[in-house]
C-alpha cells in the first residue's frame, strides 16, 4: 500500500488516503480522478498501452497488484462459458484435462499470449456446448437459491435461540431478584 498510487497524476494513498484506484480491462490502474478527466466523452484510449477503452470498462482496484484484478476478471468471464462440473466429464483424468485448458486460458488471456487463437478456441467451445453450458448455468442458479434458503434458515434457527436464550437470562435474573428479595424480607422480619 505504500506505493500504491495513479501513475498519470502521481496521486498516492498516503497523500491521499481517500484515494480510489480503477483498472481497465488491460490491467492498468488510474485514479477515479484521472478516469473522469480523460474519459469525460465515455471513450478514450488507455494511458500505458493505447488500447481503446471505455469508461464503463474502469472498475475499482480490489487487489493491490493491478494484474492480480485482470486475472480474477478473466478468470470470471472464463468461467461462465467453460462452467462443466466433475460429474459431467466420464473420468477424473478429462475433468483435470479440462481444468487446464481453463488454467491456459486464463493465463493466455491475463499474459496477452496468442490472443487470437485463444479467442476463437473459445467462441468454439461456447458454440458446440451452448445446452451443456446452459444447463449448468441454471444448475449453478438453482444451487445458489437453494443455499440461501439454507442460509436464511440458519439465520431464523439462530435468531430463535438468542431469543431462547435471551428470555432464559431475563428468567434467571428474576429469579435471583426473587431470592434476594425474599433474603430482605426474611432478614427484615427476624
Amino acid at each position: 500500500m505504500d506505493d500504491q498510487g495513479c501513475p498519470r497524476c502521481k496521486t498516492t494513498k498516503y497523500r491521499n488516503p481517500s484515494l480510489k484506484l480503477m483498472v481497465n480491462v488491460c490491467g492498468h490502474t488510474l485514479c477515479e480522478s484521472c478516469v473522469e478527466l480523460l474519459f469525460v466523452r465515455g471513450a478514450g484510449n488507455c494511458h500505458e498501452c493505447d488500447t481503446p477503452l471505455r469508461k464503463s470498462n474502469f472498475r475499482v482496484q480490489l487487489f493491490e497488484d493491478p494484474a492480480v484484478d485482470k486475472e480474477v476478471e478473466i478468470r470470471k468471464k472464463v468461467l461462465k462459458i467453460y462452467n462443466k462440473r466433475e460429474d459431467d466429464f466420464p473420468s477424473l483424468r478429462e475433468y483435470n484435462d479440462f481444468l487446464e485448458e481453463i488454467e491456459e486460458i486464463v493465463f493466455n488471456l491475463t499474459n496477452n499470449v496468442d490472443l487470437e487463437n485463444t479467442k476463437r478456441k473459445m467462441e468454439l467451445y461456447q458454440k458446440d456446448n451452448k445446452e451443456v453450458i446452459q444447463k449448468n448455468k441454471i444448475k449453478l442458479t438453482r444451487e445458489q437459491e437453494e443455499l440461501e434458503e439454507a442460509l436464511e434458515v440458519e439465520r431464523q434457527e439462530n435468531e430463535q435461540r438468542r431469543l431462547l436464550i435471551q428470555k432464559e437470562e431475563q428468567l434467571q435474573q428474576m429469579l435471583k431478584r426473587k431470592n434476594k428479595q425474599a433474603l430482605l424480607d426474611d432478614l427484615v422480619s427476624n
